[in-house]
């Protein structure tokens, strides 16, 4: 008669992080649970392969920020991760350990280790967005003469319309729509935050015509609001390829307004500068994406800027030339300093 074995205090600890706590406690989303599943399903890869530790035998014993360190090393030397992707799994990484200190008290020197560990620095990318005529090139090619057509439109455009990120249109379900005046859609964002978002005259229009195609369908409140062909919840990958295949179509006709690489968090970001643009003030644009903190929300000002001032240098047709001297002609940098209150 075989006798179970007794979990190890780390395999134990990560089971009820995963039960108790994320899904319990915090209330994360599914997304976010997932993305924190395949950091550990990678870190017990790790440890397997590369430490010659399987998952069965690892404990906290085992664990120092060192091996952290080389399990970091390894998703950008072995598996060809990001830097965006490693921050995402020390994040992980970070909110365990939390969790770990609170659990085991004994742990806590381990923990503090772990913690102080830092986030790499990414490179500073451009804001991907498009130009309200860029939008209206998109919304113009899903063809609205067949229903396939209009479920498209519906999603691009509210994806659009309402700043929302991709997974939150794909759990929307038809109680979270309102198209009687005033029309509003409910977004349930990260940490379940719920907010309440107006939509337009044009969006009204555009949902209530693909609610009418699916009426049958669209009978209770807790029925999905989008699905794909086989009657399930549309998926992430699956709005990304409507919008993907729209996007390439509105290239062929308009290459300068759509760019190469379109993703749903572009029409996000998007909506976002042509309100700030609009001179939206920036809380509300803040309430509107569903941003915990205005500092998120300040790229998009910040990229305003940088536009403004690259708009207004290229209509500078007068060159303005210093007549200060730059300090690298002469090699006393203490006289050209003194040369310059000089007349």
């Amino acid at each position: 008669m075989s006798c179970l074995k007794k979990p190890t205090d780390f395999a134990y600890t990560l089971s009820k992080f995963f039960s108790d706590y994320l899904a319990g406690l915090c209330n994360f989303s599914e997304h976010t649970i997932y993305s924190y599943r395949d950091t550990f399903k990678l870190f017990l890869k790790f440890c397997n392969n590369e430490v010659g530790l399987p998952a069965e035998k690892i404990t906290f014993d085992n664990i120092d920020m060192s091996m952290i360190e080389h399990f970091l090393k390894w998703l950008k030397q072995e598996r060809n991760s990001s830097i965006s992707t490693c921050n995402q799994r020390l994040a992980a990484i970070h909110a365990f350990f939390r969790y770990v200190q609170y659990e085991h008290p004994e742990r806590t020197a381990l923990c503090q280790q772990v913690l102080f560990l830092k986030f790499a620095k990414a490179p500073k990318t451009e804001l991907n967005y498009m130009s309200v005529e860029g939008i209206q090139a998109l919304l113009a090619i899903p063809n609205t003469a067949v229903a396939s057509g209009r479920r498209e439109l519906a999603i691009l455009s509210l994806l659009y319309d309402s700043g929302a990120r991709v997974q939150e249109i794909a759990n929307l379900r038809f109680g979270d729509i309102r198209l009687l005046n005033p029309a509003v859609v409910r977004l349930t964002g990260k940490g379940s935050k719920v907010r309440n978002v107006p939509l337009l005259k044009g969006n009204v229009q555009i949902l209530s015509a693909y609610v009418h195609d699916n009426q049958r369908r669209l009978a209770h409140k807790d029925d999905v609001l989008f699905v794909n062909h086989s009657g399930q919840r549309m998926t992430r990958a699956g709005i990304c390829y409507i919008l993907r295949k729209n996007a390439d179509a509105a290239r062929l006709l308009h290459p300068e307004l759509i760019p190469e690489k379109l993703t749903p968090h572009c029409l996000r970001h998007s909506k976002a500068m042509h309100l700030l643009q609009a001179g939206v003030n920036l809380i509300y644009i803040r309430d509107f994406l569903g941003h915990t903190d205005v500092k998120t929300t300040q790229i998009y000002a910040r990229a305003d800027v940088t536009l403004k001032r690259q708009a207004i240098e290229a209509a500078n047709v007068v060159s303005i030339q210093s007549e200060l001297k730059s300090w690298t002609e002469d090699t006393d940098l203490m006289a050209w300093l003194e040369s310059l209150g000089k007349t």
